[in-house]
């Protein structure tokens, strides 16, 4: 494995990287008008997949959103192809829910049973999740509503924020936490368990709060926003533990790695920086403009903001959509350039599949286009190292009795 290095995109717009394949389109046919800080109202800010990969939402515009069923054994929608490989027809229907509001952000969970939280009873609870496939969606003015997949019925309304709601997150334990960002300047815990109860608000350095993650053993939670702001909280304490500092615009988005050992965050500054979220060193830089720009273009208005970005399962690949018109597929391991891009316009979003097989992206005209993405049988030493740091935290590391080069591979510095 080579060594690695803050390495620069050369060839974003060249014909040497192969082009990633459509597997298929949704389309909206709804464009509301100009209202306020919308441009159109047809915008999908955001789209989200559901835990066990049958169901796809997508914000398609005009405060609707479209949730339809996905053919998981031949990853298509099942409009295309309503039958699995064993020839058993998918009876899941499309929906289309009607949030009276614009639509800002998406997250699917699913809860399981569990005993009472210390403080917390069982007798006094109007509701019980455990058992379903929840939608979560933030609203323009602050709300946050809660849809049974299964029936599409409205479940309950979360009230707090005092502006858009632009992310949302749920556990990954599937504890039924959910977290909110909001351009009021916080973050939100709600607790679905206790009948939505609003536990803890937690506030940082910016105005606006872009994005959200819990990390996968839902012990930290990263947050991003304007102001350069990327901070890490730790979610047993409800504090602030560390702040990373290196981007030089606002920062869009963040996802941590399936085994949480880094953090990857996209920014307006035409980058992407993957850190090491337990000491706050950066690991790697994937840039979308060559040459880099100067931190004064990269502070400003320089076409090339990346919007969002999306973690594959297997930890080794990376998606990214950015203002230049492309969706961008990022090897790891074998960093310096993309390995597949593909053509999209005006994207603001993109998210993998459970399985890693398809990466969805969704466009400020209200419509998503599927990406199939890149696959590869992860390497025993790769196996290995995710399965280490899903127990050990790289603060640990170089107390285990190992060589040196081995300790450095477990902390993804070569």
């Amino acid at each position: 494995m080579r060594q690695r290095s803050n390495s620069s995109f050369r060839a974003a717009q060249s014909d040497d990287i192969d082009h990633a394949k459509s597997v298929g389109v949704l389309q909206s046919t709804n464009h509301g008008p100009h209202f306020g800080l919308v441009k159109t109202g047809s915008e999908t800010w955001s789209c989200a997949w559901s835990p066990d990969g049958l169901y796809f939402a997508w914000s398609s515009g005009n405060r609707k959103v479209h949730l339809v069923p996905w053919n998981q054994s031949k990853q298509c929608l099942v409009r295309d192809d309503p039958y699995d490989t064993e020839g058993r027809r998918c009876d899941q229907p499309a929906r289309v829910l009607d949030c009276g509001d614009y639509v800002w952000s998406l997250d699917i969970g699913t809860g399981h049973s569990y005993p009472s939280r210390k403080g917390q009873s069982s007798l006094w609870r109007r509701f019980s999740f455990s058992d379903e496939i929840i939608l979560a969606v933030g609203l323009q003015k602050g709300h946050i509503k809660l849809w049974d997949c299964r029936t599409g019925q409205l479940l309950m309304e979360l009230l707090d924020h005092k502006d858009i709601v632009r992310n949302l997150h749920f556990a990954p334990d599937h504890s039924l936490l959910l977290v909110s960002a909001s351009r009021d300047g916080t973050l939100k815990l709600w607790d679905l368990n206790d009948d939505g109860n609003m536990m803890k608000t937690l506030r940082g350095d910016a105005k606006w709060v872009n994005g959200c993650a819990w990390s996968p053993d839902a012990t930290m939670l990263a947050g991003v926003g304007n102001f350069k702001s990327v901070i890490i909280w730790d979610m047993k304490l409800k504090t602030i533990v560390r702040k990373l500092v290196g981007h030089l615009h606002d920062v869009s988005a963040c996802k941590f790695s399936p085994d949480g050992a880094l953090l990857a965050t996209a920014s307006f500054d035409t980058r992407v920086i993957i850190w090491d979220p337990y000491i706050g060193d950066i690991l790697l830089q994937l840039h979308h403009l060559y040459p880099p720009p100067s931190p004064i273009f990269a502070g400003g208005a320089n076409d090339h903001y990346v919007r969002g970005l999306s973690v594959s399962c297997d930890g080794l690949h990376l998606s990214t959509v950015a203002e230049d018109g492309y969706v961008r597929f990022w090897d790891l391991e074998d960093f310096a350039d993309p390995i597949l891009v593909g053509s999209v316009n005006n994207a603001v979003c993109c998210s993998y599949s459970p399985d890693g097989t398809v990466v969805a992206v969704g466009d400020t005209n209200g419509s998503v286009e599927f990406f199939a993405a890149p696959q590869e049988v992860p390497t025993l030493q790769h196996c290995t190292r995710m399965t280490i740091r899903r127990r050990v935290p790289s603060t640990k590391i170089d107390m285990l009795f190992l060589p040196l080069r081995v300790k450095e591979y477990l902390k993804y510095k070569i």
